[in-house]
């Protein structure tokens, strides 16, 4: 016997079944939330245990997702090739040129920042000339690049960039990199572990696998945010702000 959409008994029942599904539905939905909430709030506090304070973290944040690195070891990427224009501009697009951002005086200090640290004219809008230091660390990778013994000679000849000083000051700049970059590496240890494979079905022999997963930050965020922010490329010759008679200067460069 078929029921219209009227007949009390089925209206009845059809609204005993949502009455029964609907609180499960809400709970689940609540549930999910409380998760992402959890979630965030737990890259928020990772993100304040074992991070310096920066600018990013307000206005960017810390995100986290699953990476499975790319560890190859006879296919090359383009990261991994001789010096060309090709492989330049691949590097260059990961920002390890930008200019400086600014640092608002307001949250200098707990970005690391000193007070008598190199400052922006108060007229030009005050703050901190500052740097991602993580793009700095891009920069001095692709400065141990280009100063490999296959690349070395390209850019050596064509006089640019970092190359435009004499050796001896190319030499310290290449050796300052090379201990930045030790001294990250052995700071942020990757805990990871190596595994190996099988390689050479004819006759197998292990090999490290290097294509291991990995928990990574949202660097193209804050890749995109540094970009955004860069200082102009030009600035007027008052621009700094001179150090006052109390302020640091020192003899030579650190």
């Amino acid at each position: 016997m078929r029921h219209s959409v009227s007949d009390p008994d089925v209206d009845e029942k059809l609204l005993s079944d949502e009455e029964a599904t609907w609180p499960r539905d809400k709970k689940a939905n609540e549930i999910g939330v409380v998760l992402g909430r959890q979630q965030n709030n737990s890259d928020k506090f990772c993100a304040r245990q074992l991070t310096q304070y920066s600018p990013v973290i307000s206005e960017v944040g810390l995100e986290y997702h699953q990476q499975k690195f790319n560890g190859s070891f006879l296919k090359e990427n383009i990261y991994r090739q001789e010096a060309s224009p090709e492989v330049d501009a691949a590097w260059e697009a990961l920002g390890v040129n930008y200019r400086s951002l600014r640092v608002p005086a307001s949250e200098a200090q707990q970005s690391g920042l000193a007070p008598d640290q190199v400052k922006i004219n108060e007229k030009y809008g005050g703050g901190y000339p500052a740097n991602i230091e993580g793009l700095h660390h891009l920069h001095c990778l692709n400065l141990l690049r280009q100063s490999l013994y296959y690349n070395y000679d390209y850019y050596h000849d064509q006089g640019q960039g970092a190359f435009v000083n004499d050796d001896f000051i190319v030499r310290r700049h290449v050796s300052h990199c090379l201990d930045i970059i030790r001294q990250q590496l052995m700071c942020t240890v990757d805990i990871g572990v190596l595994g190996q494979v099988w390689v050479h079905p004819e006759a197998p022999e292990p090999f490290v696998d290097f294509n291991t997963e990995h928990k990574c930050r949202n660097f193209e965020a804050i890749r995109q945010w540094a970009e955004r922010n860069q200082l102009p490329e030009t600035v007027p010759q008052d621009f700094l702000q001179p150090p006052k008679i109390e302020d640091r200067v020192y003899n030579e460069i650190p």
